[in-house]
């Protein structure tokens, strides 16, 4: 990781924030620090009726300035299912309608702990539900896919709604992305069964404590957080879901939880992708892309999205089939700069891991 980034996140994490005090000074400093990118994009804002909550869910529309592909991707954003809107995510989703071509639907969830749990994730489903069948209605040659996409908290609102839609009967999507995932209810560093939870539970901005501190605001009953429709590692039956792209980020306390809830996934025979991201922080999808870890990233949502080719590691192995002497290739490799890997698939004894945490996880909730 880049020294000066090691140092500000290293900075962020000594900060003295309680989350349960101080949640609303850190929305005010989000949305001061945003910047206003609405000039340079095509931006539509909508709203659907929620008629079980009796209220407007605000959802907003991107337009890529790319050419369009086939295709949509319903976006739930992150923030601990406490900080966050449309607003503060708007550079992060005009960016991701340019860079995969699509239209992105960006819903304004209702947000804990104002609206604690289960309001947000009604929101979320209720708006999924809406634009699955919306979406249709559009040209054939240009609807596609339909993916739902979330990072952080959001990613975890799309696992279950995902769920819900299938416990319910209703259509999934074609697809689904989740980015850092949260996955299980417990992020003490006593008692998680997860390891990157105390590896990287301090250091790397966000820590086990905010964790912790979100998820009690968003759950306040301790008893309610163990259900699948909060920590969605906990479902006992996973299967029929979309297909799915798990993106995990190294330094990340998330980390393992994610990797589990695709492992899960994948032993409940779904189909299955996960890709590790080296050297990046929970929330990098949200900064400037100074270390290339978003462009990786693109890289493996574009492959996932309009490619049906597995997402491999890469051999480094050239396919110039020209032959040189082997005093030519010493010379040329001189010059030669070699690829710098920034994402990668888990190892057979990671994925064994994986399955141990699921294990120890069962054991500590019985």
């Amino acid at each position: 990781m880049n020294p000066l980034i090691r140092f500000l996140l290293k900075l962020v994490s000594r900060l003295k924030i309680d989350m349960k005090k101080d949640y609303k000074k850190v929305r005010n400093f989000q949305q001061a620090i945003t910047p206003d990118v609405s000039n340079r994009y095509a931006i539509f804002d909508h709203k659907i009726y929620s008629l079980e909550g009796g209220h407007n869910i605000p959802i907003r529309v991107f337009l890529p300035n790319t050419p369009r592909k086939p295709g949509a991707l319903l976006f739930f954003h992150g923030g601990g299912w406490v900080i966050g809107d449309i607003e503060t995510y708007t550079p992060t989703c005009a960016r991701m309608a340019d860079l995969t071509g699509q239209i992105v639907y960006s819903v304004d969830y209702r947000l804990a702990p104002e609206h604690p749990f289960p309001a947000g994730l009604n929101d979320c489903y209720d708006a999924c539900d809406y634009l699955i069948q919306h979406h249709k209605k559009f040209d054939s040659a240009m609807a596609g896919k339909f993916t739902l996409i979330g990072d952080s908290a959001g990613a975890n609102l799309a696992a279950v709604v995902s769920l819900r839609l299938r416990d319910c009967g209703k259509e999934l999507p074609n697809k689904q992305i989740l980015i850092y995932p949260a996955t299980y209810w417990d992020h003490n560093e006593e008692s998680s069964p997860f390891d990157s939870i105390r590896t990287n539970g301090k250091d790397y901005g966000l820590t086990s404590k905010r964790v912790q501190e979100y998820m009690e605001l968003y759950v306040p009953n301790p008893e309610n957080r163990k259900t699948p429709e909060v920590a969605p590692l906990m479902a006992n039956d996973l299967s029929q879901q979309p297909k799915t792209l798990v993106i995990s980020t190294e330094l990340d306390p998330l980390r393992d939880e994610g990797e589990a809830y695709a492992y899960a996934l994948e032993k409940a025979d779904n189909e299955v992708y996960l890709r590790r991201i080296l050297g990046a922080p929970h929330g990098f999808f949200t900064y400037p892309d100074v270390t290339g870890a978003i462009e990786e990233s693109y890289k493996i949502i574009n492959r996932f999205l309009y490619s049906n080719i597995k997402l491999k590691q890469k051999s480094g192995r050239s396919n110039n089939k020209l032959k040189v002497d082997s005093q030519s290739k010493i010379f040329l490799n001189l010059f030669k700069r070699k690829p710098k890997n920034r994402s990668r698939v888990l190892s057979l004894a990671e994925k064994n891991k994986l399955g141990e945490f699921i294990a120890l996880m069962r054991e500590n909730n019985e």
